[in-house]
Order: structure tokens, then C-alpha cells, then sequence
């Protein structure tokens, strides 16, 4: 093929230096960035023997890639994080926005305030964190609120609040506060996340036993209460060591083309939290690991001291976390204060699979060279440890990470049964001998404008969602939803005896008697066809309520809380979904086209020229007189369109 040839002509050229690599489809689009210490090793890699099926997705799709040479394995780690954000390739592994983790940040304002909040930005604020979840940030803040009386509104009021009443707030409302106050009280903030709470619990301690002294029994226990919280929310811990420093100890396990990272938070030498990523992968896995690492921290102001990586590990680890063979990391990042006498040699039987992993993972970053890739980016201690409790620490990450997997799977698997098990018992609710295959029908439409049809297929008790398929109504006019079932209904299964289509063990539409009848007057009288059909009705909080089935429309009594009823509330939500969403399409094309058609001088060749060249009408609105002249539009025209579409509203 051409593109084979294309391709074998640029493995040929690539150099051996360090670099990154961007895997391109057919259509041109970025589906996978990778890095390498070796290009010429990496890419190559990917078109010469065997891959397992979760490579092979992503090398079936790959007609073309190209290459960016960097100076060091650091540059290749930037490098690669910044071309991931930008093009957000199919087949990376993403930290995507709705992931970010939160963090607790003090406000720089004259009044300043404690917030939690997802976003990082320069704003000469101080932020504190990550935490692992948005749970932990907030309680955190409730502890923090009640200690310290910052400012807890967001506009000034013009009076004092409860908050003041409470002892929680400064009132800068109706009295002035010194900046020292406040510069006080972030400095005790920032010493209590910083690891200091046990100074702050001492000092609360002696505050209480004061109180209790001086017969102020109500403040005493208010103390006690806010040590009580501190020994919760701080305390929850599994390993401590000797020093107190801050450390991010990170993990990760893989098997069945799936990665799961484990990030351990150990603060002051405890550790305090702990969070888990699951995803699928299509990489080599360290470097895909690596690559987790790098965006997570590419975004992140509240460093630790120190960074702890695990070895390579290759799938297939065993539940003690240890991995099967380790790499010696012998260079800079690797972690100077353990010894490296313990790393795993491959023993001479396992000779043959050790050359087998290291041909597989030729040319890619590996333990030593990304940590120290990452201690020169990050500017802190990042450490493969060999030995010891921080090699223990990096075990119980990947630990963690091998048991998650495991109850992923199990969960998979249990589902499955569940979904499977589902559709065979709804089948001898329904008398049918088997149901394997169901075929659902909505129909969408506003007022009869833009009618269309969706049809979804489930297969065991799952959505196959290659076979979904979407209709334009042709023959309707207005909203007549049962002539709209005929149409589709026809249209549907004239294909499948054409085409000689697998048919459905029963189909689902959406709506009672009506659109049942509408169906089997199709199906039977036209088509020849008995396929047994059956109705969702929804109640008016337009959830899944009644199965009815037959042409009399009989109900069939099944319990709401059983599988049986919960595969129908799926079936119906999911096509309505589809049918919805692709009306919505259809209804903003609908626009875009009345919009450009309601233009002198545009018809429908320009029209579709427009849209070919810009993209879209937003697209259109904002370009310049000049960029119209590569399609034949004159500046006299041009701005006639613009002038048009100045004060239109933005289509949906």
C-alpha cells in the first residue's frame, strides 16, 4: 500500500537521538504521542513483529506519524505532556480537565478568604494540596474554617454575621483588621498544611485546659472538638517514617491492556491519603506511566520534597506488588540513600523472556532515565528506591494498584453475568424461547420540525454500539408519531431482508399501544415478519414505568427493583440519548443553513462552500473580509455576510 511505503521510507531516516513521536490516521488527526530516548528504536518497534491487542488497536489505525528531535530525555518528557494537552490524542493516556485534582487556596485580597477550587492560575494566592478527592479538601476547609477567622463570604455584607458571632470571622464588614492579623493567620495555615498540626494541637490543648480553669466550659469544649477533628482528619495513618518529610510515592500495575496508578500522600512521614486512577492504555507501559506523571505534575504549584517511582513492572505482577524483573537504576534520580544490592536479576531460566521485554521496550524511557528526567524538570529529589522502607512504600503503591485492577475485573465480569442473566430471564418473563438480540425505536422532533429516529441494538444484555443507526424522517409532516414508527420500522427491516441482516429476538419501541400497533402492521402485513414487539410507557416524571407487549398491549408485571426492569430502563435511556442527541444535530445544521440561505447572494453552492472552508457559522462570523477571497467571494459580498450574521444569535 502507498502509506506502507510512505511509512518504511521515514523508519529508514529516523536518527538515534532522543525525541517524540505523533501517530496519524487516515484522516490526518493525531491519535497517539509517544517518547523515546531512541526514536529510530521506538518508532520502529511499532511496525515490525507481533503486538498484543490493545497495541495492535492502535497500530491498525496508524498510516502515517511524524517525529520531533529533542536534546535530552527531559526536553522528550515536556515535550510529549505539552502535545498531549494540545491535541488530546485518542489513544494517550489524558488527565482531562474534569479530573483535576482540587486544592485549598487563600485568596490574594485585602480581606483575604479560604476556598477550595480546581483551578491553578498565577494570582500570587497561596495554594496548598493536591488532595486526592474533593471530600478531603472540603473537610479539611470545615476544620480550617472553624480555626481560623478568615473571611467566609463572597461579597462584603453591610452588617456582621453569624460567622463573627461565632468567633469564625474577623468582621472587615464594620471594622478594620490589621494586615498582620491576617498575615498571621495564613502563616498558621500554611504551617498546619504544611505538616505543623501537632504544634497547633499542643497549643489548642494548653487553650483548653485554660479555659477549663477559668470555669469557660463552653469554649473548653469547643477546643476539644477541633482537636478531636484535627486527630480525624490528620491521623489517618498506615506507614510512618523516620524524618518528616513530604513525599508523593507513586505505584502502578497493568494487565488486559488496563494501568491502574496508585499516588500515596505522605505528609510530615505519615501518610495521609491515597488516590487511584484507573484507564486503559495502548503504549509501552512505563512510558505511559511516566507520561501520567509528568502531566500530573505539569500543572501543579504544591511540589513535595520528595518523589518516590516504582521499577519497571511488566504485566502479570503477583498480589505481593513485586515485580517479575527489575531494572537497575544506576544514574542520576535513582535514590542514593538505599543501596542498590537487591535488584531482581532475571534468573538463567527466565533468560529468553527477559530479552523478549527488553526488545519490546527498546528505545523507550526507561526507570532510571525518567526519573532523572523528572528531578531535572521539577527541580526536586525524585528516587527509584532499591531497598528499605521507601521500596516497601513504592511496593504497597503497586499493591494497591494490582487490587484494584482485580476488583475492576471481578466487577466486569460480575456485571457481565448480571447483564447476560438479565436479558435471558426478561425473555421467559416476555415466553420467549431465547433473547439474545433486542433492537429499540425513539423517535425525536420539536413541534414536528427536523423529525428523526434512532435505533440502538443490545446484544446479551449490552449495547452494541456499532450497529446504533439514525433516520431522517422523509414522508412525515408534523408530529405524527406513529406514522413516523411505520416509515422507520419499514425502512429498518426492508434493509434486513435485503441485506440478509441478523434479526432481532424482540423489538422495543418507545411509547404504548399506538406505536406498538404502528410496528407489527409493518412488520407482519407488509414485511411477512413475526418478531415479537413490546412498549416502554414512561410515568410523568418521564421514567421507564410499564412493559407492554403484543398488539393488545397486554402488561407484564416485572419488579422494579429487579435486573430484568433496570436492562429495560437502560435500553430506553440509551436510545433515547442517541435519538435526542442526533435531532439536536440535526436541528443546528437546520439553523446554520436558514441563517446563510436568508443572505443575498449566498444559495446553496456558496452556502455549502462556506462551510466546507470555515467549519462552522461561528467560524464564519469571525473571520476577516480578506479570508473570503480564496472562495470567488468579492469584498462588496463578504461584507454583506458579515453585516448579516453580526447580530444573529449563535446557533445551538
Amino acid at each position: 500500500m502507498d502509506y506502507m511505503d510512505n511509512i518504511r521510507n521515514k523508519l529508514a531516516l529516523l536518527p538515534d537521538l532522543p525525541g517524540c513521536y505523533l501517530m496519524k490516521n487516515e484522516e490526518g488527526t493525531i491519535i497517539y504521542v509517544g517518547k523515546a530516548k531512541v526514536l529510530k528504536n521506538r518508532v520502529r518497534s511499532y511496525f515490525t513483529g507481533s503486538h498484543n491487542g490493545k497495541t495492535q488497536r492502535l497500530v491498525a489505525n496508524i498510516v502515517d506519524f511524524e517525529y520531533i528531535v529533542t536534546s535530552s530525555n527531559m526536553e522528550a518528557l515536556i515535550l510529549e505532556c505539552n502535545l498531549i494537552k494540545k491535541h488530546m490524542p485518542r489513544y494517550n493516556v489524558l488527565l482531562k480537565d474534569d479530573k483535576t485534582f482540587p486544592y485549598l487556596k487563600i485568596t490574594n485580597e485585602a480581606h483575604p478568604r479560604l476556598e477550595v477550587t480546581r483551578r491553578v492560575i498565577k494570582d500570587k494566592a497561596k495554594y496548598f494540596g493536591p488532595y486526592p478527592n474533593a471530600y478531603a479538601a472540603h473537610q479539611t476547609k470545615k476544620l480550617l474554617d472553624r480555626m481560623y477567622p478568615l473571611r467566609k463570604c463572597g461579597v462584603m455584607p453591610k452588617e456582621v454575621c453569624l460567622y463573627y458571632h461565632m468567633g469564625q470571622c474577623l468582621a472587615p464588614c464594620e471594622k478594620e483588621v490589621p494586615k498582620s492579623a491576617y498575615e498571621e493567620i495564613t502563616q498558621s495555615i500554611s504551617s498546619f498544611l504544611g505538616g505543623g498540626h501537632e504544634a497547633v494541637k499542643k497549643d489548642l490543648q494548653k487553650k483548653m485546659q485554660e479555659a477549663a480553669e477559668e470555669l469557660y466550659f463552653e469554649r473548653a469544649k469547643e477546643l476539644r472538638d477541633q482537636i478531636i477533628n484535627i486527630d480525624a482528619l490528620m491521623e489517618k495513618q498506615k506507614i510512618n517514617t523516620a524524618d518528616t518529610k513530604d513525599r508523593d510515592v507513586f505505584g502502578y500495575a497493568v494487565d488486559k491492556g488496563w494501568m491502574c496508578v496508585q499516588i500515596l500522600y505522605m505528609r510530615q512521614g505519615k501518610m495521609i491519603q491515597r488516590h487511584s486512577s484507573v484507564f486503559p492504555f495502548y503504549g509501552e507501559a512505563y512510558s505511559d506511566f511516566i507520561s501520567y506523571v509528568t502531566q500530573y505534575y505539569s500543572e501543579n504549584p504544591a511540589l513535595p520534597q520528595e518523589i518516590l517511582l516504582p521499577e519497571t513492572v511488566l504485566e502479570g505482577t503477583d498480589t505481593s506488588g513485586k515485580p517479575q524483573m527489575a531494572v537497575s537504576s544506576e544514574a542520576e534520580g535513582t535514590d542514593t540513600e538505599d543501596t542498590p544490592d537487591d535488584v531482581a536479576e532475571p534468573a538463567a531460566g527466565d533468560a529468553g523472556e527477559a530479552e523478549a521485554a527488553e526488545a519490546a521496550t527498546e528505545g523507550t524511557v526507561d526507570a532510571a532515565g525518567g526519573a532523572a528526567a523528572l528531578q531535572e524538570w521539577l527541580g526536586v529529589k525524585v528516587l527509584v528506591p532499591q531497598r528499605g522502607l521507601k521500596k516497601q512504600m513504592v511496593g504497597m503503591a503497586c499493591q494497591n494498584g494490582r487490587v484494584a485492577l482485580d476488583e475492576k475485573f471481578r466487577l466486569i465480569e460480575r456485571d457481565e453475568e448480571r447483564t447476560s442473566g438479565a436479558a435471558s430471564s426478561l425473555g421467559q418473563s416476555l415466553g420467549l424461547e431465547s433473547l439474545s438480540r433486542i433492537e429499540a425505536f425513539d423517535n425525536s422532533n420539536i413541534q414536528g420540525t427536523n423529525p428523526v429516529s434512532a435505533m440502538v441494538v443490545f446484544i446479551d444484555g449490552k449495547p452494541a454500539r456499532k450497529e446504533y443507526r439514525k433516520y431522517k424522517v422523509r414522508s412525515v409532516q408534523g408530529p405524527d408519531d406513529y406514522e413516523t414508527m411505520r416509515e422507520v420500522i419499514r425502512r429498518r427491516y426492508e434493509r434486513v431482508l435485503k441485506e440478509n441482516l441478523p434479526q432481532p429476538d424482540l423489538i422495543v419501541v418507545d411509547g404504548g399501544k399506538g406505536q406498538i400497533s404502528s410496528a407489527i402492521d409493518i412488520l407482519q402485513n407488509e414485511l411477512g415478519l413475526y418478531i415479537p414487539v413490546c412498549g416502554l410507557v414512561k410515568d410523568d416524571k418521564h421514567r421507564t414505568a410499564q412493559l407492554l407487549v403484543g398488539d393488545s398491549a397486554e402488561p407484564v408485571n416485572l419488579a422494579r427493583d429487579s435486573q430484568e426492569f433496570y436492562l429495560l430502563q437502560r435500553i430506553q435511556d440509551e436510545v433515547h440519548r442517541f435519538a435526542i442527541t442526533f435531532h439536536r444535530e440535526q436541528r443546528a445544521k437546520s439553523m446554520v443553513t436558514s441563517k446563510l440561505d436568508s443572505i443575498p447572494g449566498i444559495g446553496e453552492k456558496r452556502r455549502k462552500l462556506l462551510l466546507k472552508h470555515f467549519g462552522s457559522l461561528k467560524k464564519i462570523k469571525e473571520a476577516a473580509i480578506e479570508d473570503f477571497r480564496p472562495l470567488s467571494i468579492g469584498d462588496k459580498l463578504a461584507a454583506q455576510i458579515l453585516d448579516a450574521l453580526k447580530d444573529e444569535e449563535p446557533s445551538l
